[in-house]
């Protein structure tokens, strides 16, 4: 698999729309959350993007996929702040559900992605 620029990856754009997503979400948290849970939700949605790019800039696959890992991670990561909001009462249940199936679909893409990259 060639990847001239993970930005025009699906999984990238995918990734970015949650991100802003999520920017969005928490600026409705209270003030108290921002240098707590708003800013780890935001830190960790956009590590996924962030991790992913820095990886293809890297020297070999190996380092990409590594990279690419560390991005799913951050997914994971993520889902649970969701789930922690939407406990807190930050989010609806609706919100929260639709901010996690997201997560799935890219944590799903992500694996795909480095499964790709093993043959390498």
């Amino acid at each position: 698999m060639q990847i001239n620029d993970v930005a025009d990856l699906k999984v990238f754009k995918i990734a970015h729309e949650l991100t802003l997503e999520i920017y969005k979400v928490t600026k409705d948290f209270p003030s108290e959350e921002k240098f707590g849970l708003i800013s780890q939700m935001r830190r960790a949605a956009s590590s996924i993007c962030a991790n992913m790019m820095e990886g293809s800039y890297r020297n070999n696959s190996k380092e990409f996929r590594q990279f690419c890992g560390i991005a799913r991670g951050s997914v994971g990561e993520l889902r649970y702040f969701i789930i922690l909001s939407e406990g807190l009462g930050y989010i609806s249940k609706d919100m929260s559900t639709k901010l996690i199936e997201k997560t799935a679909t890219v944590s799903k893409m992500i694996y795909g992605l480095i499964k790709s990259l093993e043959n390498k």
